[in-house]
């Protein structure tokens, strides 16, 4: 007996994303369909754990994960020019096929929701560039 399939993430209604899930399930293997398996209960629940990271090692091994279970890339990193506030930090999914919209904004919203209550993190993040480093 075949082990039983993971669920997949059920369509968008038409013309409200452009996350070409039907391009992605036709496809075949050329491409990596992992981002399917995101269910709308499993963004819940991922959401709910980006809101609570608590440090920037437990931030990147959330990208980590990220990476290694459902193929995404989230960058999280100060901008190029000088950082006044958090919007000098960017965070964002790289485009991907099958990455719904709204996921698009969701978890980037979720991360930034947890750097503004812990503003350590955004600390520790720039700092990873030498920001306050002492010469």
């Amino acid at each position: 007996m075949p082990p039983p399939l993971a669920p997949l993430r059920t369509e968008c209604p038409p013309g409200a994303c452009i996350c070409e899930r039907e391009a992605l399930l036709q496809g075949g293997g050329a491409q990596d369909a992992r981002i399917l398996r995101l269910t709308r209960e499993e963004e819940a629940r991922l959401l709910a754990r980006l809101a609570r990271i608590d440090s920037l090692a437990d931030l990147r091994h959330m990208q980590r994960r990220l990476h290694e279970q459902l193929g995404l890339r989230l960058v999280v990193e100060s901008a190029a020019q000088e950082v006044r506030s958090l919007r000098g930090i960017l965070v964002a999914l790289e485009p991907q096929p099958g990455l719904c919209r709204k996921t698009r904004q969701s978890v980037p919203a979720a991360i930034r929701s947890a750097l503004q209550a812990r503003p350590e993190i955004a600390w520790a993040l720039l700092d990873e560039g030498g920001l306050f480093a002492h010469s």
